[in-house]
């Protein structure tokens, strides 16, 4: 076990350092009896940091709701818990019925942008303080940019065109800057160009897990491509690749596991540590439907069934991916990613959730790339690690739909899908087909979530809502 887990993940909450109240979640002042003594030192600067990783661990982000609104909103799973009561909200996101007071949706904005508050706090106090390493605090710079920039994909890439801060928020008059996502994309292109020079290729010992250069550049590939920048996003990935710092896991199984957490083919993931401390994952619970596999809780709420339609696409030599699957004792299967043997405590296992991963990569770059021996190579090199030998650029379909179903196979339950899909255009077809026996069609297809409700209310004529 890395110490980076225990120290990112065992910081109490204050040390986001940000105060929201009931007015508007995003951009709510910092209370300055929490901030004036603070961010005098490297130290200080170090528990800053460390708390805003806590923050896209949390449940508001990596931890769980993000789960819920680009995997489950998708055709590979399904909310099992019912269309009543407490999993009625669940059902309204697989339905593309969602309420703009959700829950779910509420909490995913205000989390998000409460670690962009506070790295915004960070970035704009950390030139005033004389670091006793001035690489430290560059690395901070970089680690802050990173963060920033992968929570605004996120938001971006759910809510559409949402507001921007990229300073400390010091006054209760706030203006609010919403902005489309192609802004905000362009601003993250630009934060990251600055993080991946600030950034180390890697880490050893107590740092290990944190953002690398490797991983900003991996964002940067990302957000070029949904931003429709197909040479840049190649030249980013290319540097990934050429960097040499991650290559294939042999063994597709070999991925997961706390036992194979931050492996040669790990590019970036959120740390997790079980202990009673409530800095565990749950992701057991979420994708298990088996009791004696899921703490005895069974799904934590939020059971995530496997949709017939994925588990008929594996090709019967596609053995290493197929067993990511197991069967409940209903004959029902799940997930077994993020099974943790270890795990006593139901909801806190040492399961991290990967974010890039260098399989990503070379598909991204595939994407990036467009139809070419080159690209059906790099989508091969991904299907020979699971054992299939069948030359991709043979395989039926078009090129981009042999790249998304070697996606759609390779990254269950990573949270890709759904953004996949609208990156690729095709969601409205996909979902409807998927749900066409309850009379779907593509104009049922929501692209967008709701802005919530409170931050409309709390913000009157400031934010335009999505389509509903």
């Amino acid at each position: 076990m890395n110490r980076l887990k225990t120290l990112l993940l065992v910081l109490p909450a204050l040390i986001l350092v940000v105060s929201c109240g009931d007015d508007f979640t995003i951009l709510a002042p910092q209370s300055e009896r929490n901030v004036e003594n603070f961010y005098q030192s490297d130290t200080d600067f170090r528990v800053a940091i460390n708390g805003a990783y806590a923050g896209l661990a949390g449940n508001d982000l990596y931890g769980r709701n993000l789960m819920l609104l680009h995997e489950m909103r998708s055709d590979n799973t399904f909310n099992g818990g019912g269309a009543t009561g407490l999993a009625e909200s669940l059902q309204r996101i697989t339905r593309f019925d969602e309420l703009p007071g959700s829950t779910e949706l509420e909490n995913t904005w205000a989390g998000g942008y409460k670690v962009i508050a506070s790295v915004n706090t960070i970035l704009s106090r950390i030139d005033n303080v004389d670091f006793d390493n001035p690489s430290l605090a560059d690395r901070i710079k970089g680690e802050a940019l990173f963060i920033r920039s992968l929570v605004y994909y996120n938001l971006a890439v759910t809510f559409g065109n949402i507001p921007i801060q990229l300073e400390e928020v010091t006054s209760p008059n706030v203006e609010i800057n919403q902005v489309s996502a192609e802004v905000i994309y362009d601003q993250i292109i630009t934060d990251l160009g600055t993080a991946e020079n600030l950034l180390p290729a890697s880490y050893s010992g107590a740092d290990v897990g944190r953002a690398t250069s490797g991983a900003a550049a991996t964002l940067l590939g990302l957000v070029h491509l949904t931003n429709g920048n197909s040479g840049q996003a190649e030249a980013a990935l290319r540097r990934v690749v050429n960097s040499q710092e991650y290559d294939l896991v042999p063994n597709y199984l070999d991925i997961w596991g706390p036992l194979n957490e931050n492996n040669i083919e790990s590019v970036f993931e959120i740390q997790y540590k079980s202990g009673g401390q409530g800095t565990g994952s749950g992701f057991t619970e979420y994708y298990s439907t088996d009791l004696s596999i899921s703490g005895g809780v069974g799904g934590g709420n939020v059971p995530q069934g496997i949709n017939d339609n994925l588990l008929v696409t594996y090709d019967e030599n596609d053995d290493d991916r197929f067993q990511t699957y197991g069967t409940d004792v209903d004959g029902l299967p799940f997930l077994n990613k993020y099974d943790d043997a270890s795990q006593s405590i139901a909801f806190d296992s040492n399961v991290n959730f990967i974010v890039f991963r260098y399989a990503d990569v070379l598909l991204m770059l595939a994407e990036a790339i467009g139809e070419s021996p080159e690209a059906y190579d790099l989508i091969d090199e991904v299907r020979e690690r699971s054992g299939l030998i069948t030359p991709s650029a043979t395989l039926p379909g078009s090129f981009e739909e042999i790249l998304l179903l070697e996606r759609r196979r390779e990254f269950v339950g990573e949270n890709k899908r759904w953004p996949d899909l609208l990156r690729f255009g095709v969601a409205p077809q996909v979902m409807s087909d998927f749900l066409s026996d309850e009379g779907f069609t593509p104009s049922d297809i929501r692209l967008l979530y709701p802005i919530p409700q409170r931050e409309l209310d709390a913000a009157p004529g400031q934010l335009t809502q999505n389509p509903l």
